[in-house]
């Protein structure tokens, strides 16, 4: 009778990887202000809307929109539209795809 072949073979040690870690994303830090006008701009259709119902001027929601763009643009993570906005809120944990 033969014996058995080794269902399993002995693992070699794994060799350390010479490509680099991949960088940490830098989050801009946004006041809590910024935060519920993002998501309230986010849910609405409108800047307009928005403003209706945080009870400001659109202007005032288009200032703190810029504001946003020009933090997540200084940590080298652009937002240019709506969606790019929503896509960065997504991934820095500010909102979730159940809340929407």
């Amino acid at each position: 009778m033969r014996p058995l072949a080794p269902v399993w073979a002995p693992m070699r040690p794994a060799m350390p990887s010479t490509a680099p870690a991949p960088a940490p994303i830098r989050r801009p830090v946004l006041s809590p202000r910024e935060v519920e006008v993002l998501l309230a701009w986010l849910a609405a259709e409108s800047k307009d809307e928005a403003a209706e119902q945080l009870f400001i001027a659109a202007s005032t929601v288009s200032t703190h929109l810029a504001r946003i763009r020009a933090k997540y643009a200084a940590v080298g993570r652009p937002a240019p539209t709506k969606t790019h906005l929503l896509a960065r809120a997504l991934q820095d944990g500010i909102t979730c795809l159940e809340d929407w």
